[in-house]
């Protein structure tokens, strides 16, 4: 399998993003819960080339972010009712760029976590996907 997003050298080639565009839709009956936890596993072996290393996008993680974003978009006036964060983290079906979205702010939100006295300061991102999955964070 050819984990590209274009045939034309992007700069996002062998990414987790591009590994998971191009198994979106390849498998029938298996979606995108299913191609994370692929991803996330088989990072772990071998890393991606480029970009953030994989992690778990489910519906319950993505119920997790809509909380958040809503929460976000409610105290700064962006997004009142939650219907953009409803939109965006819905429950199946995420885009190749909204994935991307998740392992960027989860990496970013990781690293600025373990810079704070409450967090440890050798954590990796899947300790912050784990706890966002069990809602303790």
């Amino acid at each position: 399998m050819h984990w590209s997003t274009s045939r034309t050298g992007d700069r996002r080639r062998h990414s987790a993003a591009a590994a998971y565009a191009a198994l979106r839709g390849r498998v029938p009956g298996l979606g995108p819960s299913f191609f994370t936890k692929f991803l996330y596993f088989t990072g772990k072996a071998v890393p991606p080339a480029n970009g953030p290393e994989p992690l778990i996008l489910d519906r319950v993680l993505a119920w997790r972010m809509r909380s958040l974003a809503a929460a976000v978009g409610r105290e700064t006036g962006h997004d009142p009712d939650g219907s953009i964060a409803a939109w965006v983290w819905r429950d199946r079906d995420w885009s190749p760029h909204r994935y991307q979205v998740y392992l960027s702010f989860l990496h970013a939100a990781a690293h600025q976590a373990a810079s704070t006295d409450g967090w440890p300061s050798d954590a990796s991102p899947d300790l912050l996907e784990y706890a966002l999955f069990n809602a303790a964070w």
